[in-house]
């Protein structure tokens, strides 16, 4: 049988990277977007998958892609990942995350139609596109209201892929919650609170530097988030899909997660609060019912709160050659 072929976006980042690993444990003939000279979070590429070399900003480029790998599955990760830097670079994060989901949806549909062969399509949406909504938890059914650039193009991209699923496209959206690993860099909140600690534990730093630790957020494992995508893109039917744990924890449990994990107890005077870091418009509280994907995917979340911050600390104790 000739072997599943499927093109992955943002393969070196956190959740590409363990998408390319599973697919290539499948026998799944993977196909990398990555930029030049990137190498990412989880390191190179393994060598079984084919690397092309551009950019989400170039068109043109993505659609001679999508025409040329003729894939059977595309898994679109890529964009930029970080909220604050959307504040920074809103017309760049139109671009990467909002208009490149248009030329992949857009290059997936004429590929259908000229093969006759069906393409399927997922999109790694955020919960960022609810905003400041009243209603909690949030379900494929709440409005989109967000609050920052970020989020208001991955808005505009969870649109397009309803729009071509209507088109006939087999398009899904999955609308993803804070998931975490050893693979975020530290400009990542979550890591850099993991990372700091670990380096307080060993007496490499002295305080942790905060902004706002009172909001609330739904924490996940990334591996099993990337699981629910690969099990959306396959169902029989394309839906959207909230990828959460419906637990939330405000970012001071975070922190005291992982002082714990270190074996710290009295933490609070290793914290300091610092304005500089605190975004210019935050979410108070974004947790999410996944109750669809657990219903229609069979899909639950494998490692728990205090388990994912767990494995981060014990991951940068393991870096700094600490217990």
């Amino acid at each position: 049988m000739t072997a599943v072929r499927a093109l992955v976006t943002g393969a070196t980042g956190q959740d590409g990277s363990y998408l390319v690993e599973q697919l290539l444990e499948e026998g799944v003939e993977v196909h990398a977007l990555v930029r030049a000279n990137e190498e990412g979070a989880a390191g190179l590429l393994p060598e079984r998958a084919h690397r092309y070399v551009g950019d989400l900003t170039e068109g043109a480029t993505l659609e001679a892609m999508v025409a040329d790998v003729e894939p059977s599955e595309i898994y679109n990760f890529g964009g930029l990942s970080s909220v604050a830097l959307s504040w920074q670079e809103p017309i760049l994060t139109a671009q990467v995350s909002g208009l490149a989901v248009g030329n992949l949806l857009k290059a997936a549909y004429e590929l259908q139609e000229r093969t006759g062969n069906r393409v399927r399509f997922v999109q790694a949406s955020s919960a960022e596109i609810f905003g400041r909504t009243s209603r909690v938890p949030q379900d494929e059914t709440t409005p989109l209201r967000p609050l920052t650039p970020y989020g208001a193009a991955k808005a505009f991209a969870h649109h397009l892929v309803g729009v071509y699923r209507a088109r006939g496209l087999h398009a899904s959206s999955c609308i993803l919650y804070n998931h975490e690993s050893p693979r975020r860099p530290e400009t990542f909140v979550t890591r850099k609170i993991t990372a700091s600690v670990a380096r307080i534990a060993c007496g490499l730093q002295e305080k942790l530097a905060m902004g706002n630790l009172d909001a609330r957020r739904d924490w996940g494992w990334a591996p099993d988030y990337v699981a629910a995508m690969v099990l959306a893109l396959r169902d029989d039917v394309a839906r959207d899909y909230v990828i959460a744990t419906g637990v939330s924890h405000s970012v001071r449990d975070f922190v005291a997660a992982a002082f714990a994990a270190a074996g710290i107890a009295d933490w609070e005077g290793l914290v300091t609060l610092d304005p500089r870091f605190a975004r210019p418009s935050d979410a108070p509280e974004l947790v999410g019912n996944g109750a669809r994907a657990r219903e229609l995917l069979g899909w639950s979340p494998s490692v728990t709160f205090d388990g994912v911050v767990g494995r981060m600390v014990a991951h940068d104790l393991a870096l700094l050659g600490g217990r």
